[in-house]
């Protein structure tokens, strides 16, 4: 497996290129979407269980979503079939590294409890009281900031790592690998990517509603910026997750196939670029 070296401004393109895998299908992306985060809050919604199934779901869950933008992307119809594609012959890679995310979580906020004797794992794992831990906390904020820090190479390790081990029939550990160092090599396109999903889903819409309160009051402003970030920024966001995915690992126009299946064997990354 072989990750490209992209340049920064790439990165910068990924929430625009998952818009227009959006736009696509509209509908069934924002279903699916929706379905998914509904799945995650009713699961973990269980007392004791919930959040243990939610973590180890989670993995297979999303590669749903990838599942859809990677049909789209070629052009095909998504049907149930396509969007199981890979999940049930690693389905326990796909557990596995759900077990592996919730460990490091697990050891993330253990180290923050040093520092604010637990706070920040209660309110992550139990649901504690938001008034019992004010802003002006010095060791929560502490944590919390630690906790930011650690969770990044978490993240790196974990960001392409279900769809490797679906798609190219990849280990935990393999997948774990290839996804932390992909990131690490990309982190130009990684932050400039960062900076944008920053001003779309942030600066952007902070600004709108603060124009649109004092014409129409915050609470009507709050409704009108809610619904495109629900309905259109938050989908197109889950198809730039592929959209990282298809340049770093596979660049190029997407080769078209008549079927999406578990009998599809490993894509082989090409295009122009540095590897890894």
């Amino acid at each position: 497996m072989q990750a490209l070296n992209l340049p920064a401004a790439r990165g910068w393109r990924w929430l625009g290129a998952g818009y227009a895998l959006f736009r696509r299908n509209p509908a069934i992306l924002s279903l699916l979407l929706l379905t998914y985060w509904m799945l995650l809050a009713l699961v973990g919604s269980l007392p004791f269980i919930g959040s243990l199934i939610t973590y180890l779901a989670m993995p297979a869950l999303s590669l749903v979503l990838m599942n859809a933008c990677r049909v789209l992307d070629r052009g095909l119809a998504v049907t149930p079939q396509s969007l199981s594609t890979g999940i049930r012959p690693q389905a326990p890679v796909l557990v596995g590294l759900g077990g592996l995310y919730l460990c490091g979580t697990l050891l993330i906020l253990g180290l923050a409890s040093l520092v604010d004797g637990g706070d920040l794992f209660r309110l992550m794992f139990i649901g504690g009281d938001h008034g019992d831990l004010p802003a002006d906390n010095p060791e929560f904020l502490l944590a919390t900031q630690l906790a930011l820090l650690l969770v990044v190479p978490l993240v790196m390790a974990f960001w392409f790592a279900p769809m490797l081990a679906a798609w190219h029939r990849q280990g935990a550990g393999k997948a774990l690998f290839f996804s932390f160092f992909a990131c690490l090599r990309n982190w130009r396109p990684f932050l400039t990517y960062s900076l944008s999903i920053l001003l779309w889903s942030g600066l952007v819409p902070a600004l709108a509603m603060g124009l649109l309160g004092m014409i129409l009051g915050p609470g009507m402003a709050a409704a009108i910026v809610m619904v495109p970030l629900i309905l259109v920024l938050a989908p197109s966001l889950v198809a730039s997750f592929y959209v990282s995915y298809r340049e770093v690992f596979v660049e190029g126009a997407p080769a078209f196939a008549t079927t999406v299946g578990d009998e599809e064997g490993p894509e082989e990354g090409g295009g122009d670029g540095d590897h890894a």
